[in-house]
């Protein structure tokens, strides 16, 4: 007979074998939210069209499409659909009995490949013994059945309905997506990527990659105050100063006084035209100025690193110190000056904040270190977030791997070490761990090197050879503006070029791909997401509102089930409050991008991987028992 702990580690070893022969579960993937949070918001909560699919198999004979329609609103905003519905019209108890039974058999199809123990831990504490009940009924159609009406009926009776419908429905919500991938730029050019950090945090299974606008909030907080400009100037040119002001708790009051002090009206500096809200004028007027005084901030801070990491190689891109009165001579090249606001240039010492400059800096630093709310995003950006995940026979990157133009990794020195590839990626992820860790130091290497990963030639994360941040600001010659991509972008068309990638960052399998973020599909010019005959897809065809003239559609996510991959198509969303009235759900096409030739089980993912492991060390210490 085996002893009592034996006989733990053979139930574990049975129960892990028979886990392993389970369905892989539902991962969802998307990318380049840039603060859009209501229509990010909608894409979670329907799983890219997901419970919809699910809600047509189970009662497309029995339901209309009105009728669909509104159990699918039900399951996606329940309080708000729920109190819509009460406000029409009074709600009959065999309205909401139905209801009730239809949201039960929801959950059932949606917990179909899990195990009972992880469907029990998804329950809300509140009504875990009604789901347990409800949801693995025995004899329901004998001896039970009205044990099963009864419970429904009391909860109707003593006015549980709407919290009981609302658990079940986000109940569905997180069984239908077992797992979400965020691949990058949560932050600048939308109003909410405070909203969307904390949707994030209360996700029950999410990873980040990095993306480059998430780099420089990073940076910032961690104490580059180059990082910081930057992360300032771009609120003030989307117009959403109040997501510092409101979001963050940052007292903008002095940088005001400055900016209005020392900045004259410059029209090419007012905020882009706002999608989401017409700001006043005056609010208009104080982003104008705070835009142009952080842009002359930004120029010296970024020249001051320039100057003091010489393994950089970004000398070429000092500009202040190259005015001549109204012009400045860029490689032997005399251009006109516009919108010029250098008034606290020095042209002795063109990188030297004035004293009032620095005081701003040094106090929106502490600022920004000392909001609550902003530790609590960047922790979590941290704690769940990396440049890169290798994950079920995947490889998770927001930007680009550098690459030389035969297709060879391209090599880029730091601190007289050199760097390719994974080891590239891997060295800046060592960086920004090390200036995370210490935001009081300023000046550091690893500090210096979040900057660089934002605009430098050699980042995985800004893939161009230069950005031209001040020749779009101040020359009015176009052909200045230009920045030449990394030749990773069109190489990644390439298949042996990925599968090099791949193999250089150790993803096996018979179907792997790179799945890659950052750079919106201009589906408007024919361009498609699929790239390296399938081999990589990107999934970044432009959520944020400012892109979408451009591509022609709002963003593309995928998601990666036991049959395979689909990629998602999805138009724009409109407005929440419409869309729960009229029941309008964001119109998505579905693509199969990859089907296997057998389901995908557990044991063929990641996690699959981590318990085959743990089955062979179980059954090696019972046979060391033995």
């Amino acid at each position: 007979m085996p002893t009592t702990r034996q006989a733990q580690q053979i139930s574990e070893v049975i129960h892990l074998e028979a886990v392993l022969n389970l369905p892989k579960g539902t991962e969802h993937f998307v990318s380049d939210l840039h603060g859009e949070f209501e229509a990010f918001d909608h894409i979670l909560r329907n799983g890219s069209g997901r419970i919809r699919e699910k809600v047509c198999l189970l009662f497309n004979q029995e339901l209309s499409e009105a009728e669909i329609d509104e159990l699918c609103f039900i399951i996606y905003y329940p309080e708000e659909k729920l109190d819509l519905l009460q406000q029409a019209a009074p709600l009959s108890e065999a309205w909401w009995t139905t209801t009730i039974k239809r949201l039960v058999e929801m959950v059932r199809f949606s917990s179909m490949k899990y195990t009972r123990a992880k469907v029990r831990q998804a329950f809300p504490k509140a009504y875990d013994f009604l789901l347990e009940e409800l949801i693995y009924p025995y004899d329901q159609e004998t001896t039970k059945q009205s044990y099963y009406q009864q419970l429904i009926a009391q909860i109707i009776l003593t006015e549980q309905a709407v919290p009981f419908i609302t658990a079940l429905a986000y109940l569905i919500q997180r069984l239908v997506i077992d797992h979400l991938h965020v691949m990058g730029d949560i932050y600048d050019r939308g109003p909410a990527p405070d909203k969307i950090m904390e949707r994030l945090i209360h996700y029950h299974s999410v990873d980040i990659q990095l993306g480059n606008h998430d780099i420089i909030w990073l940076g910032a907080f961690s104490g580059s105050k180059a990082c910081l400009a930057n992360v300032i100037r771009i609120c003030a040119r989307y117009g959403h100063l109040q997501l510092l002001e409101q979001g963050y708790g940052i007292d903008l009051t002095d940088l005001k006084t400055f900016s209005n002090q020392t900045y004259q009206q410059n029209h090419p500096f007012y905020p882009k035209e706002n999608p989401y809200e017409t700001l006043p004028d005056t609010s208009q007027e104080e982003a104008m100025r705070i835009q142009q005084a952080l842009a002359i901030i930004q120029e010296k801070l970024e020249g001051q690193i320039i100057q003091r990491r010489p393994d950089f190689h970004l000398k070429h891109r000092l500009r202040l110190d190259k005015i001549d009165g109204h012009q400045i001579v860029i490689d032997k090249t005399a251009y006109p000056l516009v919108n010029c606001c250098f008034q606290t240039v020095d042209p002795q010492a063109p990188f030297c904040l004035t004293e009032a400059e620095a005081a701003l800096i040094d106090d929106l630093l502490h600022q920004f270190q000392q909001s609550a709310t902003l530790k609590r995003h960047m922790d979590f950006l941290m704690s769940h977030g990396a440049l890169y995940l290798v994950y079920n026979h995947n490889l998770l990157i927001h930007g680009c791997i550098p690459l030389n133009e035969d297709g060879t990794f391209q090599a880029y020195t730091f601190q007289n070490q050199q760097y390719a590839g994974k080891e590239l990626v891997d060295f800046f992820q060592k960086m920004i761990d090390t200036a995370y860790q210490a935001p009081e130091e300023t000046e550091d290497y690893a500090t210096d090197c979040l900057w660089y990963l934002w605009c430098g030639e050699g980042s995985s994360l800004f893939g161009k050879q230069a950005m031209k941040t001040f020749e779009r600001y101040f020359i009015a010659d176009q052909t200045t503006h230009v920045e030449i991509k990394n030749p990773y972008y069109a190489l990644r068309a390439n298949e042996t070029v990925c599968q090099a990638i791949l193999d250089n960052f150790g993803v096996t399998g018979k179907n792997r791909h790179i799945f890659n973020g950052h750079t919106p599909v201009k589906l408007k010019k024919g361009e498609s997401p699929i790239k390296g005959n399938g081999t990589l897809l990107v999934i970044d065809g432009g959520f944020s509102k400012s892109y979408q003239k451009v591509t022609g559609i709002a963003g593309y996510t995928l998601l990666f089930n036991s049959f395979g991959l689909q990629l998602v198509a999805h138009k724009p969303f409109i407005n929440k409050q419409l869309a729960i009235q009229n029941n309008q759900d964001i119109h998505s096409i579905k693509q199969v991008v990859d089907r296997p030739a057998r389901r995908l089980l557990i044991r063929d993912t990641t996690l699959g991987q981590q318990l085959a492991r743990q089955v062979t060390a179980l059954q090696a210490a019972l046979s060391f028992t033995e």
